[in-house]
């Protein structure tokens, strides 16, 4: 079951680890006080349903911590997984109370929640926050374009390697690191999380992966811990130069 935080209930938004890149980036003074008034926290286990589709939406959030699926499911049961929500992204849509997606944590995650009709009435009175959110948005849909391309005309190799990339460019972003040269970062999916993002059968990417890591592009340390001995490396091997959109 979600809860409300208490351990991170502390947290201001002058605090927050993702601030930089949030919804709330360029909000100062009166502005980051009046969110302060609306938000709260709330935290789910890996596996735990956020919202499921179809449902009331009463919160917008930004995803502090952890990774999140969204989903979407046909009529007759089959599922697709149609996007990842990073540290950063931002989920749910001002003026639509119901859910678009299944949203499902993949790892335990933590989320800065503001209500919705409040979040609203804010956006038609707070520019930074109208001019941030569509900068998300149009960044959003870039990344679906990527997307479609990675999914549609890309190799085994070269779909996992651009997935790689994605994840090790957000991860040096929230940190406020450059994404070049040697990088380390944890893994948030599973192999068969991977497989289904991608479209590709867990033993392909079991065996990419692996192909990967005998030819020095990537070191892997533990279940989740991947080194990137030298990021143009896995650029190339990625088949193109692109950040990989929303996800970065």
């Amino acid at each position: 079951m979600a809860h409300d935080d208490g351990i991170h209930a502390a947290v201001t938004c002058g605090d927050c680890p993702i601030r930089h890149r949030a919804v709330c980036a360029r909000c100062e003074g009166d502005e980051i006080e009046e969110l302060e008034q609306i938000k709260y926290f709330r935290s789910f286990e890996a596996g735990q349903t956020v919202i499921w589709a179809g449902d009331r939406m009463d919160f917008v959030a930004s995803l502090i911590s952890g990774v999140a699926t969204l989903t979407q499911t046909l009529e007759d049961g089959r599922t697709q997984m149609v996007g990842l929500l990073l540290p950063s992204d931002f989920f749910g849509r001002p003026g639509r109370g119901v859910a678009a997606y299944n949203v499902i944590a993949t790892t335990d995650i933590v989320m800065c929640c503001f209500r919705r009709k409040p979040f609203e009435e804010m956006m038609e009175r707070t520019p930074h926050i109208a001019q941030r959110l569509l900068q998300m948005t149009l960044d959003e849909l870039d990344a679906a374009r990527e997307w479609m391309l990675l999914l549609g005309r890309k190799t085994a190799r070269e779909k996992i390697a651009s997935l790689l990339s994605i994840i090790a460019r957000r991860d040096a972003s929230v940190k406020r690191q450059e994404a070049k040269g040697r990088m380390a970062f944890e893994l948030p999916l599973t192999r068969e999380a991977m497989a289904d993002y991608l479209g590709l059968t867990l033993e392909t990417v079991s065996r990419q992966m692996s192909q990967l890591k005998r030819e020095g592009v990537i070191e892997l340390e533990g279940k989740r811990r991947v080194i990137i001995p030298d990021m143009d490396v896995l650029m190339t091997e990625a088949g193109d130069d692109s950040d990989g959109g929303f996800l970065v």
